[in-house]
């Protein structure tokens, strides 16, 4: 999903080493694509359970995911608009430019939510492209026009508020939460009534849907914690539309940034571990200790990953390889989905039975494999390798796909 792709995916300059980029975001977000498109192409249903998403309250290393790349599209945002308000580019410009993202990448996720039959009954308008599109316009439109401490209140107030209504407002003819019903209770919570009663389209668990609509408020706050990491890398706090001075340095106190990153993250994650106590961590709602748990996770990897990559300047084919679907994100994840739309709907004759070509393939390489979670591993991460091979085909051709 998504695209974690500068600015969620949408934006692919040239790889440079200029300072206006920040060379470890490029291999986050690589790392955030390949493993994404890893944990969901798995050969089998028999997957390792940290590769799998959460049944309900808790997380897995796969909850992650989705977040880290909300979490980069906020910082892609300050690095971008920085560099590009340097170049003289008015607000208006910018949220014009946003708009048009935003409606694309909406209509790229609906596009391939349709696919291949594009039945109304089964077309989900929801999705992962589409809550990606939805958070990124938004933090867009609060990065131009609000200031570091605005956005530190849209968090809190998105955060809070989102708790406040899934704790206290009464689900109608089921009752209060915690009261009637336990709180967050799979079938009986105002997210989940929300989107049956009102979200257009089918829903990917049937009654309820993981990028429904009320959980998309708390979602903004993730990108809006990036916006905030991205702001105090650049400048200290100055919003993108105070500053025509869009230069992202390493200076003297590099250290001090990454340790700053580092403590912030872990801050963060025990935030969030407490929450949770009051607020369980839920991906499928997006819950607020989901929120805070996340990014801290989030600004842990690109602290550790700032320190090597751009304070150290340890680089070197493992960072070229995460960095070259980090460059081209959108594509890879377009890719990965088409092909994985192929092999689940062209169907191939095996002995008396007819197979997709996913199965054909599964059973014909890797059926053998044991145990079978090291098959399945085995088949996403040979699935993984053949995407990268046309990524890396366009890096190398220095073809960056915008949006």
């Amino acid at each position: 999903m998504s695209s974690a792709v500068q600015e969620v995916a949408l934006s692919h300059p040239q790889v440079t080493n200029a300072p206006s980029r920040l060379y470890s975001l490029d291999v986050f977000r690589g790392a955030t694509i390949a493993t994404m498109i890893l944990v969901n192409n798995p050969g089998t249903d028999f997957a390792y359970s940290p590769l799998k998403h959460s049944i309900w309250n808790g997380w897995t290393p796969t909850d992650l995911i989705f977040p880290f790349f909300l979490f980069i599209v906020g910082v892609s945002l300050v690095l971008s608009y920085r560099s590009r308000i340097e170049r003289g580019e008015s607000k208006r410009t910018l949220m014009i430019h946003a708009l048009r993202r935003s409606v694309i990448i909406f209509l790229i996720g609906l596009f391939l939510n349709g696919l291949p039959y594009f039945h109304l009954s089964t077309w989900r308008v929801a999705g992962v492209l589409q809550r990606i599109a939805i958070a990124y316009l938004a933090a867009a439109v609060i990065t131009l026009y609000s200031g570091t401490r605005a956005v530190v209140v849209w968090i809190a107030g998105l955060l809070v508020g989102y708790w406040i209504v899934m704790r206290f407002i009464p689900v109608p003819g089921i009752g209060v939460p915690s009261r009637d019903m336990p709180l967050l209770d799979p079938d009986a919570n105002l997210d989940w009534y929300l989107d049956r009663h009102y979200l257009p389209g089918a829903m990917y668990e049937k009654t309820r849907d993981p990028e429904g609509i009320l959980s998309t408020f708390p979602s903004i706050a993730t990108a809006l914690l990036g916006v905030l990491t991205g702001l105090w890398l650049k400048d200290g706090g100055k919003s993108a539309a105070q500053t025509t001075s869009g230069r992202l340095s390493l200076p003297s106190d590099s250290i001090r940034k990454a340790t700053v990153m580092l403590s912030s993250g872990v801050a963060l994650i025990v935030a969030g571990q407490v929450w949770n106590i009051w607020f369980p961590i839920n991906k499928k709602l997006w819950t607020s200790s989901f929120v805070i748990f996340t990014a801290g996770c989030a600004l842990v990897a690109l602290a550790i990953g700032y320190w090597i990559t751009d304070v150290k300047q340890h680089r070197g084919p493992w960072t070229k390889a995460f960095l070259v679907f980090g460059t081209n994100a959108i594509a890879a994840y377009t890719l990965a989905e088409l092909a994985s739309i192929l092999l689940y709907n062209v169907h191939v004759p095996s002995g008396r039975r007819v197979l997709t070509l996913q199965d054909f393939l599964y059973r014909a390489f890797f059926s053998g494999v044991t145990p079978k979670e090291l098959g399945s591993l085995a088949y996403a991460a040979l699935f993984v390798c053949l995407c990268w091979l046309p990524i890396y085909w366009l890096y190398r051709k220095r073809i960056f796909l915008k949006v």
